[in-house]
C-alpha cells in the first residue's frame, strides 16, 4: 500500500464534516431526541434508527433553510467569538440532550409495551440506533445536496437571459420536477411493477392444507359459479376457514346452519360489474338471501377479510349468515390505497349496488336484514359503497366498521362533530341512536339505550395510528392525546412539531405488529360486543358470551401466530 493512500478519502471526509451546518446539526439533534420518544405502537432498533435518522435531516434541513434565511434577509451577525462560544455551548446541550435520550428510550418504549401487556425489553440498543441514524441521515444528506448541486447547475443556465434571483427560484423548481419525475416514473413504477408481480405471484399460490371445497353449497366447489383456480390465496382462505355448523352446535348448544360465504376474486371477471353479477349469481346459487343476516363485506387490499369479524357473527346467529365480497387489488392496504385508490371504492361500490338492487325487489317480511363491514382499507371502501339517497326509502339494517383509516369522509364528519366534551378517541355522537363507538372496552353508550331503524358502529383501538393519524399533527397536537387517554395510550406520549406527525406515519406501518387487541389488530372477542350491538343479539345470556369471547380469544391468537408466513402480503402482519 503506498505512503498516502488514505490521505485522500480523509481529507474528503474531513472537508465533508466541516461544511456541515452548525444550526442544522443542532436543529437535528434535537429533532433526533424527539424521535425516541414514544408515540403508539413498539419500535425496533432498526425502525427506530431510521425514524431518528430522517428527523435529523429534517431538523438539519431546517436549521440550514433558518440560517439561509438570516442571511438572505442581511440581519446582522453576532461576532465570530460571541458565535464560536454560543455554538459551543448549544452543541454541547443538544448533545447531552441526545445522550439523555437515547438512555431514556428502553423506558419510553417499556411505557408503551406495558399498556398493551408485552414483556419489557431491558435495552433499547442506543448503539444499533444511532448507526442506522446514521446512515439513513448520510444517505438523505447526499441527496440533498446532489439536489443543490443540480439546482444551482440548472440555474447558472437560466442566468443568461434572466434575473439572478428569478433564474434560483427556477432552478429550484426544475430540479425539483426532475427528481420527481425520476422518482415517480422509474423508481416508483419500477417498484410497482415489481411488487404487483410479487403480490399476484404470492395471491396465486394453492396451500396443500385448503384443497377445493366438494360440498356444493360452498364457493369454489365442482357446482359453483366460481372456479376454485380464479381465487386468490386470501379468497380461498377466507371461503375455506371459518366455523362448521358442527362447531357452532358444540358451542351454542342449539342447533345450527353452515354459513355462507361467497368471495370472487379478481380472476373471477375482467371488470368489477361483472365481478359484483357473478357474486350475486352464486350467492343466489347458495340461497344466501333466504338467511336472516346479509352482510356485504369490503376486503382489505389484499383481499384479506378478518376471520375474527366473520367467526363472530356466524357463531352469535347460529350460522343463519349469508356474507358476500369481491376482490380489488392483490396489493395489500398502504400499496392499494397508495397506487390504485380508485379500485377500492369502485368494487365495493358495483357489489353494494347488485346485492342491494336484488334485495330491494325481495319481500320485507321475508329478506334478510342487510348489513355492510369493513376493516381498514375495506372499511373505508365500505363506507363509499352505499349511496345515502338511494337507501333512504328502503335502509340497511347497519353497518360494522373497525379500524376506520383517518382518511375515512364519514367517520372523520362524525368525529368532527361529536358531543361536546367526549373524547376524541371514543366520541359520542348525538343521542347514540345511529352511531355509536366501542374500543376494547366496549362503548360508553349504555347497552340498553333505544336504536333507531339503522345501527352503525366503529370498532376502534385508541392505539391505531391509521385510525388516528393526520397531516395536521405536524403543526398541532392532536385532540386524542389530551387526558384522559385511551387505556392503550403510554402515559410518556408527548406532542412535539413535525416530529409526531413523523412518528405516526411509521407507526401505520407497523400497526399490524401489536399483540391482538391493540394497535390495528382486532381482537375476535371485541367483535362479539360489536356484532351485539349491531345485529340486535337477545338470545345469548352473559355467561355464554363470556364463553364464546374465551373461545374465540384463544383461536385468534392461536390463527395470529400461525400465519406467520403471511405478514408481508397480508394486512395482518407486522
Amino acid at each position: 500500500m503506498p505512503p498516502g493512500a488514505f490521505q485522500k478519502p480523509a481529507r474528503l471526509v474531513r472537508r465533508q464534516i466541516q461544511s456541515l451546518s452548525g444550526v442544522g446539526l443542532m436543529l437535528g439533534a434535537l429533532f433526533f431526541a424527539a424521535a425516541l420518544t414514544p408515540t403508539l405502537i413498539p419500535r425496533s432498533y432498526l425502525t427506530q434508527g431510521a425514524l431518528a435518522g430522517a428527523c435529523f435531516a429534517i431538523g438539519y434541513l431546517a436549521g440550514n433553510l433558518w440560517r439561509w434565511l438570516w442571511h438572505y434577509l442581511e440581519l446582522p451577525e453576532p461576532s465570530a467569538q460571541l458565535r464560536s462560544g454560543a455554538n459551543a455551548l448549544v452543541a454541547a446541550g443538544c448533545l447531552i440532550v441526545v445522550i439523555v435520550c437515547l438512555w431514556r428510550a428502553a423506558g419510553w418504549q417499556n411505557s408503551i409495551r406495558a399498556v398493551m401487556k408485552m414483556p419489557p425489553v431491558e435495552t433499547a440498543h442506543p448503539l444499533k440506533i444511532s448507526a442506522v441514524a446514521l446512515i439513513t441521515f448520510v444517505v438523505l444528506l447526499a441527496l440533498g445536496r446532489l439536489f443543490v448541486r443540480v439546482s444551482r447547475f440548472l440555474a447558472v443556465g437560466a442566468k443568461r437571459i434572466i434575473p439572478r434571483k428569478v433564474a434560483n427560484v427556477l432552478g429550484v423548481v426544475m430540479a425539483g420536477l426532475l427528481f420527481w419525475s425520476i422518482a415517480n416514473n422509474l423508481l416508483i413504477s419500477t417498484a410497482f411493477r415489481a411488487l404487483d408481480s410479487s403480490f399476484r405471484e404470492f395471491d396465486g399460490l394453492f396451500e396443500p392444507e385448503r384443497p377445493q371445497p366438494t360440498s356444493p353449497g360452498k364457493t369454489g366447489s365442482a357446482a359453483s359459479l366460481v372456479k376454485w383456480t380464479e381465487l386468490g390465496r386470501m379468497d380461498r382462505r377466507f371461503i375455506a376457514s371459518g366455523p362448521t355448523r358442527a362447531e357452532i352446535s358444540a358451542v351454542t348448544g342449539q342447533t345450527a346452519q353452515a354459513p355462507v360465504r361467497v368471495y370472487v376474486g379478481l380472476a373471477g371477471a375482467d371488470t368489477a360489474q361483472a365481478r359484483a353479477r357473478l357474486a350475486l349469481d352464486e350467492l343466489k346459487r347458495q340461497h344466501g338471501f333466504e338467511r336472516s343476516i346479509l352482510i356485504v363485506v369490503t376486503p382489505t387490499g389484499t383481499g384479506w377479510i378478518d376471520p375474527a369479524a366473520m367467526d363472530s357473527v356466524e357463531y352469535l346467529h347460529h350460522g343463519d349468515v349469508a356474507s358476500v365480497a369481491v376482490q380489488y387489488s392483490y396489493l395489500n392496504s398502504p400499496l392499494s390505497l397508495l397506487f390504485q385508490p380508485e379500485y377500492g371504492a369502485e368494487a365495493a361500490r358495483a357489489l353494494f349496488a347488485e346485492i342491494y338492487g336484488y334485495w330491494t325487489t325481495l319481500p320485507r317480511e321475508r329478506r334478510p336484514k342487510l348489513y355492510l363491514h369493513g376493516l381498514s382499507l375495506g372499511a373505508l371502501n365500505s363506507e363509499k359503497s352505499a349511496e345515502l339517497f338511494e337507501t333512504i326509502g328502503d335502509p340497511i339494517a347497519g353497518a360494522l366498521w373497525s379500524g376506520a383509516p383517518f382518511a375515512s369522509r364519514i367517520w372523520r364528519s362524525i368525529v368532527a362533530n361529536r358531543n361536546p366534551g367526549s373524547l376524541a378517541w371514543l366520541p359520542e355522537f348525538r343521542d347514540g341512536r345511529l352511531v355509536r363507538f366501542m374500543n376494547q372496552n366496549g362503548p360508553i353508550v349504555p347497552a340498553d339505550a333505544p336504536w333507531g331503524p339503522m345501527r352503525v358502529v366503529y370498532l376502534q383501538y385508541a392505539s391505531d395510528a391509521i385510525t388516528f393519524f393526520d397531516y395536521r399533527d405536524a403543526f398541532q397536537a392532536p385532540a386524542w392525546m389530551s387526558t384522559p387517554r385511551g387505556p392503550d395510550v403510554s402515559p410518556e406520549l408527548r406532542w412535539y412539531p413535525i416530529v409526531t406527525m413523523l412518528q405516526l406515519a411509521l407507526d401505520m406501518a407497523v400497526a399490524n405488529g401489536t399483540p391482538m387487541g391493540y394497535g390495528h389488530v382486532y381482537a375476535p372477542e371485541h367483535y362479539v360486543d360489536a356484532w351485539v350491538a349491531v345485529t340486535d343479539i337477545h338470545d345469548w345470556s352473559a355467561e355464554a358470551l363470556a364463553r364464546l369471547k374465551s373461545r374465540l380469544a384463544a383461536e385468534g391468537r392461536k390463527g395470529a401466530a400461525g400465519n406467520a408466513d403471511a405478514n408481508a402480503y397480508s394486512d395482518r402482519g407486522g
